[in-house]
Order: structure tokens, then sequence, then C-alpha cells
């Protein structure tokens, strides 16, 4: 990838949505879009890659896994139309980083306030599992966005293989990552660089069900967040 080219987050999220690096996943997204979900027969799937989204003036970048099938392979906006989304959306509108606490589609009126939200993999995977070629076929776009989302200062890790790939690109970035590696545990906290990277359970319907993650536990993450951007 030549990183002179992408002059702006519009450019690297062009460069997102007609991405093709990874037959896989392309084959997989596509065919769920045609598809679909009996309860989404009449809606238009998305069925690309997911580019970012939210306040490229953002002091907080959030980092989730990779796009839900039937969510933003749908929708086509990261945890938009999903479980996971309604947990997250939820939670950042209570602690001020989004004007309204649902997320149904892409003209809902939602905006993110000094957040922004991404992924470790851009296309839904089969069973929520992308492999790491995969990974790293798209991790080039996060350290882009991390280079051109000049004033972030907190990123947020969405489960442990978010957390990984934020080591990794930050590692792209120039960032030293300190010996031993930060390991990933709910709420652990660890400053790299400029960065404060806080790590969190994803919210994932199996998560959120289960009480791993409650509403309690996700709001500490997204305030201690506020409290670090000192607003």
């Amino acid at each position: 990838m030549n990183h002179d080219k992408f002059k702006s987050l519009t450019q690297v999220n062009a460069a997102v949505v007609a991405c093709e690096k990874c037959p896989r996943l392309r084959a997989y997204c596509e065919a769920v879009a045609h598809e679909k979900r009996r309860a989404f027969r009449e809606q238009a799937y998305w069925g690309k890659p997911l580019p970012g989204f939210g306040d490229p003036a953002a002091h907080v970048l959030i980092v989730g896994l990779a796009p839900a099938a039937h969510g933003g392979n749908r929708t086509g906006r990261m945890f938009t139309g999903d479980r996971s989304g309604d947990f997250l959306y939820a939670a950042l509108h209570r602690a001020g980083f989004a004007n309204q606490p649902i997320a149904l589609s892409r003209d809902d009126g939602l905006q993110l306030i000094d957040a922004y939200i991404t992924a470790a993999g851009r296309c839904a995977p089969p069973d929520n599992q992308p492999m790491p070629a995969e990974l790293n076929n798209c991790r080039e776009y996060l350290i882009e966005e991390l280079r051109l989302l000049q004033n972030v200062r907190v990123i947020v890790a969405l489960g442990k293989i978010a957390f990984d790939n934020v080591l990794a690109a930050l590692t792209g970035r120039g960032v030293e990552i300190p010996t031993p590696r930060p390991a990933f545990g709910h709420a652990s906290v660890c400053q790299l660089d400029r960065y404060t990277l806080i790590a969190s359970y994803h919210p994932s319907q199996r998560n959120t069900q289960t009480g791993l993650l409650t509403p309690l536990m996700f709001d500490w993450v997204f305030t201690h967040a506020r409290q670090l951007i000192g607003a």
C-alpha cells in the first residue's frame, strides 16, 4: 500500500470499501448479502468491506473485531443493526460520545462526538473468525487511520483480537511496545507513546447475555476514556 496516496480518512475509507484482498471474505459477504436473513429480506444488504465511522477530530479511537454478517455487513456501518451495536452505542451515549443510544441504519441520524470507530477486520468473517492473514491484510488501513486521526490520545480495544491488532498497528506506526508485552484483560490500561490503550471485553451477545460484560463494566471503560482526554 502506498501511504502517500491517502491524504484523508475519506480516501482510506474509499480504499477499504473497494478492497478485494481476501477472496474468502469477499465471497462470504456477497453470499450473505444475496441470501439475506428472513427478517431483512426486503432490505438491500451492503455486502462490502466497512469503512471507519465518526469524528475525524476524535480524541478516542474504538477498535472492534469485524462486522457482523447481518449487522454491519447489512447496514454498511460499524456496529449498526445488531445486538453488539445496541450495547456499544448505548454506552457511548451515556458517556457523551454519541448523540443517540441506538444505531439502526446509515441514515438514522447517529453522530459520534470526539470518537471514531473502526475494526481490526473490515469484512464479516464466517463464524466471526477472521484468519490471521486476513487481519494482516486489513492492518494497513488501521495504521493509516492512526496516522490521520492526529488528535487520538485514547484507544479502546474491544476484545483480545482487536487488542493484539492495535499493538501490531502501533508497531507499524513506529511505537515501541514494552517487554513483556501488555496483556489483555478487561479494564487493563497501558501507556504506549502518546496513546493510552484501554482493553475491554467485546460487547458480543454471548458476553453481554452471560454477564461477562455488564453495562456498569462497559461504562467504566468510556468514563475512564473521558477522564483521560480531560473533557
